[in-house]
């Protein structure tokens, strides 16, 4: 099984998992060689703190940040995570994802909702208008 595959099923908590489009990938192809090809890019499934590392070097932002300036706009961001449609998005507009930052958490029944259900895939994606959204599934059901 793939990386990115155990990482969707909750079986990666320690990781987390970056989507870059081509455009930010290196031109000697390096990073391409350590993720997994989607649609629009490459999925990398690393370590936690090398992941943020990578993040923070490849975007400029620091990857909590990120993330907690995303969660404030619902979004849906693709099972694969490899895009996502924007909430900014009129009808019949096509926004692209510049790339997204996912971890997972590991199910949690004293939390109840949907941590009691399962492991939760958190997801956060940047459009290419500027807006940070969020989303977030059960490991396994998307």
């Amino acid at each position: 099984m793939s990386k990115l595959r155990e990482f969707l099923a909750g079986d990666r908590p320690d990781d987390v998992a970056l989507f870059l489009t081509h455009e930010y990938l290196d031109e000697q192809g390096k990073i391409a060689n350590y993720g997994e090809d989607v649609e629009n890019g490459v999925v990398l499934v690393v370590p936690g703190d090398e992941g943020r590392q990578m993040f923070a070097a490849g975007t400029g932002t620091d990857a909590m940040r990120f993330a907690q300036g995303a969660m404030g706009t619902e979004g849906e961001i693709d099972p694969d995570l490899g895009g996502g449609e924007c909430p900014e998005a009129e009808p019949g507009e096509n926004h692209s994802v510049k790339f997204v930052f996912a971890f997972a958490e590991e199910r949690n029944e004293e939390i109840g909702g949907i941590y009691a259900e399962g492991d939760v895939i958190h997801a956060y994606a940047q459009c290419e208008c500027g807006t940070a959204y969020s989303d977030r599934w059960i490991a396994g059901e998307r």
